[in-house]
């Protein structure tokens, strides 16, 4: 089932019975090549670093194990040292967004799609926000439905679709998922979701992305793969 969509394929995705696009936003709606998340990463270690006292490289091996295990490094931090979830996100996102550039290319493409939009992010609504302002997508989405909606149980835990699901009254026959983190594309799929796994270009590495962040997945889970969102949602039209 699964298929690279990549601007130039010719095959093109059956995606007529989708009503509800569900897109996570940090390096699906920009290109992780940006690098903009790596400003992050970068800044969860300096938290990190205070809040164990551990030096520099240890805090950051578990800053990675924090992320693998929990699905946020937040999500462990408040669980093992009580860390309050606003001063993080505050800190974390204390960020330059300048090298997100504005994509007039998927914002015309979103604007033409059918029915609901939505993110879904283990970020925050300011961070969303910040973001969609520099991509020039600011009125695109119906919601942000963020961490705090999520009472901070992040993806890839299955209450954090379940509860976005059911809040906005969502059928998962109707709608599918963009994700970066195959992972996250778990639950969505064994919900009945159609996915849609973003991937960065295979030339591409990063000193704060690990070798595992940027595995090629497959199995069942991934029903499309692209690295160009716009043109992967042009091709449906």
């Amino acid at each position: 089932m699964s298929l690279d969509l990549l601007p130039a394929a010719a095959s093109r995705p059956d995606l007529s019975h989708i009503t509800n696009w569900v897109f996570d936003l940090d390096n699906t709606l920009y290109p992780r090549e940006s690098n903009l998340f790596a400003q992050v990463d970068v800044r969860i270690t300096d938290y990190v670093v205070k809040v164990t006292g551990l030096e520099r490289t240890a805090a950051r091996k578990l800053q990675k194990e924090y992320y693998r295990d929990f699905g946020t490094t937040l999500n462990a931090l408040m669980r093992e040292h009580g860390v309050d979830p606003e001063h993080f996100l505050n800190t974390v996102h204390d960020i330059d967004y300048s090298p997100v550039l504005p994509n007039p290319a998927l914002v015309a493409a979103i604007e033409q799609l059918p029915g609901r939009k939505f993110i879904l992010t283990n970020g925050d609504v300011p961070h969303a926000q910040r973001v969609l302002a520099r991509l020039g997508g600011g009125h695109l989405f119906d919601a942000i439905h963020d961490v705090k909606a999520m009472g901070y149980t992040p993806k890839p835990a299955r209450p954090a679709y379940e509860g976005f699901l059911g809040q906005y009254g969502v059928t998962p026959a109707s709608a599918i998922m963009f994700d970066d983190i195959d992972k996250n594309l778990l639950v969505p799929h064994e919900l009945g979701m159609t996915t849609v796994h973003i991937t960065a270009n295979p030339d591409f590495a990063h000193a704060q992305v690990e070798a595992w962040e940027l595995e090629r997945a497959e199995g069942p889970h991934i029903h499309h793969r692209t690295s160009d969102l716009a043109a992967f949602l042009r091709s449906r039209l």
